[in-house]
């Protein structure tokens, strides 16, 4: 399959999933949109989240960061300015406050990087609170204005997809081949010519554009908002496992791995959180084994493989447990002394 076939593949995908989530609100119940809405929301974070660090290797824990700068930003502004105008506000802040920390630490790599972005991340959160009941004298804030449930949807929506379509192009042009080859070798990258300080500023930029929006839109979903709830690490932490666990280095692997969560978020987290936790851990450790490429990269090849992989298993355990494996070694240790 060439280039341009794959294109086509990709886009025909994105209009059917599009159009079918277009059709959930007119269908589904209150509990089909929650669940489809926040399906989209982690879709849009690590379809974004994924294009960066996925193709730098780059392990960014500040998502929880910008996705609550743009909810605070949202917050405040809404009864201000209008519902877009709002998004946007939080997309920029988020941006900025992505750029002046790209510029601190994008020069560092590894368990350091991921280190100073989650600090990072709880430093901005620490500064918000103290600053709530320092200066405001309360901490939290309450949203009285509410766009409609549907508003809200097709919003998330539009982020959501607008972002795989944007990943879509982006991994096409030279500004993902320089991701891509910052990821396979950032010095061999620089040699061939390529900014990798502006490139990889920029990738991260667009990764907090992304949650920031995100946040200002479902800030609404809660009607209260406060720093515990909107910088929750928790939010960054399953970000990067979806991505990781779908194929940070695919296309749709993100995406993929966000239904799953979801379905699971939904079904299991407030009945039973623990078996929840325990599936997050599980499906992480099985990905890390037995799928490295995440689950984008099962294939029918790959189920053969299993397959085979289990006869085989079970033709030695077979073997053992039979008793034929300690007969064989009785006969063999009989035969050598005879020998002898």
């Amino acid at each position: 399959m060439n280039d341009n076939q794959r294109l086509t593949r990709d886009l025909l995908v994105w209009f059917g999933l599009t159009g079918w989530a277009l059709a959930i609100p007119y269908y589904g119940s209150e509990f089909v949109v929650s669940m489809a809405l926040t399906c989209l929301m982690y879709v849009a974070l690590s379809s974004s989240w994924g294009l960066f660090c996925g193709s730098t290797r780059y392990l960014s824990l500040a998502t929880s960061a910008f996705f609550g700068v743009g909810a605070y930003t949202g917050a405040l502004m809404l009864e201000q300015i209008g519902w877009i105008e709002a998004i946007a506000l939080g997309a920029l802040i988020a941006t900025a406050v992505a750029v002046l920390m790209g510029s601190a630490v994008l020069h560092l790599r590894g368990t350091y990087f991921a280190v100073l972005t989650f600090g990072m991340t709880e430093l901005i959160r620490h500064a918000i609170t103290y600053f709530e009941k320092s200066v405001t004298g309360t901490v939290g804030r309450v949203l009285a204005v509410v766009p409609e449930r549907d508003t809200i949807y097709l919003t998330v929506l539009v982020l959501a997809m607008g972002t795989v379509a944007l990943s879509i192009g982006l991994r096409r042009t030279r500004f993902g081949l320089a991701l891509a080859g910052i990821g396979a070798d950032e010095q061999r990258a620089q040699t061939l010519g390529v900014n990798t300080r502006w490139v990889k500023i920029v990738g991260f930029g667009f990764t907090a554009a992304v949650a920031g929006a995100v946040g200002a839109a479902m800030s609404v979903r809660w009607t209260y908002i406060e720093p515990h709830t909107v910088f929750n690490p928790f939010i960054g932490f399953q970000t990067v496992l979806i991505a990781l666990i779908g194929g940070a280095t695919t296309l749709w692997g993100p995406l993929i791995a966000a239904i799953v969560f979801s379905v699971l978020a939904e079904t299991l987290r407030l009945q039973a959180p623990q078996i929840y936790m325990m599936s997050l851990g599980l499906l992480l450790i099985l990905s890390v084994l037995y799928l490295p490429g995440g689950l984008a990269s099962v294939r029918f090849d790959t189920w053969k493989i299993w397959r085979d992989d289990i006869r085989a298993w079970w033709q030695v355990k077979r073997y053992e447990w039979s008793g034929d494996k300690a007969r064989d070694k009785a006969r063999a240790r009989r035969a050598r002394e005879v020998n002898w």
